[in-house]
């Protein structure tokens, strides 16, 4: 079942055991890398993928424990074979406990360990094809997530629709938070590719010197810590479709290439000189001008029209407010599903606040503040108190009547520039107003320690009355 030569990573303070099971474990045909300490362990495998671990528990520095939590940090459904001499079952029941796959007793018994490795091999490949076929059913639902009824948004419907049952070179504009990554997907579950892989990279996540062999993959012995072969995202992609996102952050000399493989449909692997072919639809996203990108230098003319072949620009959500219901509903059914909770309105007053605000952080911030005001409620109905201060803050008059302002134009509002201290007193005193004199939701909704919150209360000397 099993397409590749497996991977394995022994780790143990052990030369003596390190080289027998390098020995035993190439007899087997696995690729075998040895490592003599959890640290050195942690390095390899956060630039190197392995399909196991076999890992001792007793060493020195940092535990087998601390590694295996690591570990599953760096790759969580990476199978861990813990080895160790300690007859106590505590620190076994903890390693169980923690996700190890299975644990053996030194002196290992390597037919037993075999039949193990096998077993965990297995599965891993039987999990990573129930997450693929997962993954490929929650994107066929991509034009169900997309949540729009304005004309706007109907524009953006209509421009997918004529381009998903093509190979067009699509270019997704648009802010931060606006969902372009799910219109990518739906536009790829759309079309023919939909039975092959939607691989999604985002380029200003990836340091510049690794972004090169995320993309193309690279030999053994490329760089320093290459000790395997590595595919690529685009060979990942192949005969499916390829998601760059913030294209507009890509450096220079990877642009070259990427402009390379769109024109021959073939790469080499860094390091390598085999022709890789490839057959993939590329789609990007960017937050940027790319038309001012190119005048700064900082984008190359020739990719931004290969890229650009079919742009489709999504607005921001303070242009399609007309939305902002149907969103609210879609992911308080959402939470109610997730969370199983029966919250089953939100109040007029409240939606009146989610309209009123200008969301520079887009779809993404109204499902955050959404998810929040969620958690903050029991009632079955979300009211204004339960959205965060930015959305409700509002001052006392000298009339002492409430009025609403925004937080983040205070400092314009006034002729002279307000002094930092009486903003954040101000501010404080509407925290605890808002949240009825309570330290604890009011500390919450301020995002500080408790602790914080009653040393600048006594900072400004601000007494707690209801």
């Amino acid at each position: 079942m099993l397409a590749k030569k497996p991977s394995i990573i022994a780790v143990d303070d052990e030369n003596d055991f390190l080289q027998t099971a390098n020995e035993i474990l190439k007899r087997l045909d696995y690729n075998v890398f040895t490592s003599s300490s959890g640290y050195e362990a942690l390095q390899v495998l956060s630039i190197q993928n392995f399909d196991l671990v076999i890992l001792d528990l007793n060493m020195p520095l940092i535990s087998g424990i601390d590694t295996l939590k690591r570990i599953q940090r760096i790759d969580p459904g990476l199978p861990i074979i813990i080895l160790t001499a300690d007859s106590r079952v505590g620190t076994v029941v903890e390693a169980m406990k923690l996700g190890a796959y299975d644990f053996f007793s030194k002196p290992i018994d390597w037919g037993k360990l075999e039949i193990a490795i096998k077993n965990a091999l297995v599965t891993r490949e039987l999990r990573s094809e129930v997450n693929r076929l997962q993954g490929q059913l929650k994107g066929k639902t991509g034009f169900e997530q997309i949540v729009g009824k304005s004309a706007r948004m109907m524009e953006v419907f209509k421009a997918m629709e004529r381009v998903a049952d093509s190979d067009v070179t699509v270019s997704i504009r648009g802010e931060s938070g606006t969902g372009k990554e799910l219109l990518a997907r739906a536009i790829h579950f759309d079309s023919d590719r939909k039975n092959k892989p939607f691989v999604a990279v985002n380029c200003a996540a990836i340091p510049e010197n690794l972004l090169e062999s995320e993309l193309f993959g690279h030999e053994k012995g490329a760089f320093t810590g290459a000790h395997l072969r590595r595919i690529g995202k685009f060979e990942q992609a192949d005969g499916g479709s390829l998601f760059l996102d913030e294209i507009g952050d890509m450096p220079l000399s990877t642009q070259v290439k990427i402009l390379r493989v769109l024109q021959e449909r073939q790469f080499h692997r860094v390091g390598g000189v085999e022709t890789v072919k490839v057959d993939v639809r590329l789609i990007s996203a960017t937050n940027k001008k790319l038309e001012e990108e190119m005048k700064k230098g900082t984008f190359r003319e020739d990719l931004y029209y290969r890229i650009s072949v079919y742009p489709i620009q999504v607005p921001p959500l303070r242009d399609r407010k007309d939305d902002i219901p149907f969103l609210s509903a879609f992911f308080m059914n959402k939470f109610n599903k997730e969370y199983r909770r029966k919250i089953k309105a939100i109040l007029p007053q409240t939606m009146n606040y989610l309209l009123n605000y200008d969301w520079p952080g887009n779809v993404r911030e109204l499902e955050n503040v959404l998810e929040r005001s969620f958690l903050n409620t029991s009632e079955g109905v979300l009211t204004p108190e339960h959205l965060p201060i930015t959305l409700t803050s509002y001052k006392e008059d000298f009339n002492n009547s409430d009025t609403f302002i925004d937080l983040k134009k205070v400092v314009t509002l006034t002729n002279t520039i307000t002094p930092l201290k009486e903003l954040e007193k101000e501010i404080l005193q509407q925290a605890l107003r808002l949240t009825n004199y309570n330290m604890s939701n009011a500390a919450l909704e301020l995002g500080i320690g408790r602790t914080t919150l009653y040393r600048k209360l006594q900072k400004y000397r601000i007494t707690l009355r209801r």
